[in-house]
């Protein structure tokens, strides 16, 4: 049985990537799924998703009127709102020493103000039902140099998540955030290429070779943990983060042991 058959769900961020494996399997799940995103692939991804339930919205989430503004089409569409995902987030790479105010400032308007305005825009037009935020193992557990502005980001968003689910839970929605180590996506290609512009590859081999499973994940497996957040299988979780690792967090050290 379907999971989400019928609920209506935004998905941030859905054009590609994590967002993109979050809506595939929203889909599958039975949602019907709005994607806001400002970038250009958005319609490349709607025509090759090429399925009636799927929408999209090319939004810039720092501006919270155009948010606003969507997010109100969506209702008038459905009649209500289900599920968000405030999967859209950025990361660049610069030591923090270096890293000016208005590179700093993209990190936080779209990954903290961006979720802020999404959120705020959506609440009221939801009875009951689930917020999902995508905070990231970075920042609440690990970091890695270069990474400051991200890490306080997802870091954060955890903080948003436990704030806002004591005071949904009254209105029967619940909040969680999804925490992910290492997902191959866009993203991590992206930070690949700027930690080893000339062997990106060998950036990637290299997390995987940390990661107790050996890989990285794919961005359906967690869409697979959003649309479990996002049911009525998890009516009883709130006001957590879910780490999905493949267990880059659990080891202590890469040489002590048998």
């Amino acid at each position: 049985m379907m999971k989400l058959k019928d609920k209506v769900a935004i998905v941030t961020g859905g054009a590609m990537g994590n967002g993109l494996g979050i809506v595939k399997v929203f889909l599958k799940e039975g949602a019907h799924v709005a994607i806001l995103d400002f970038a250009d692939e958005l319609e490349n991804t709607l025509t090759t998703l090429n399925n009636e339930h799927v929408c999209g919205f090319k939004v810039d989430i720092r501006d919270a009127t155009k948010v606003k503004e969507a997010i109100d089409q969506i209702n008038v569409k459905y009649g209500h709102i289900d599920i968000v995902v405030n999967n859209a987030g950025v990361c660049r790479l610069a030591s923090f020493e270096e890293m000016d105010d208005q590179l700093r400032d993209f990190h936080f308007d779209i990954n903290i103000k961006g979720t802020w305005n999404v959120t705020k825009a959506a609440v009221p037009y939801m009875n009951k039902g689930s917020i999902i935020n995508l905070s990231s193992v970075t920042g609440p557990m690990v970091a890695d140099s270069g990474e400051v502005a991200y890490a306080t980001t997802k870091a954060a968003l955890i903080g948003f998540t436990k704030g806002l689910a004591a005071e949904l839970v009254n209105k029967n929605i619940r909040v969680n955030a999804i925490m992910p180590g290492y997902i191959m996506t866009p993203m991590v290609e992206g930070m690949a290429k700027e930690s080893n512009p000339e062997d990106p590859n060998s950036v990637v081999a290299g997390i995987a070779a940390g990661i107790p499973m050996k890989r990285l994940g794919t961005p359906e497996e967690l869409g697979d943990l959003a649309a479990f957040l996002a049911s009525d299988e998890a009516s009883y979780i709130t006001g957590q983060g879910i780490v999905i690792d493949g267990g880059s967090t659990l080891p202590e050290t890469m040489t002590m042991g048998v």
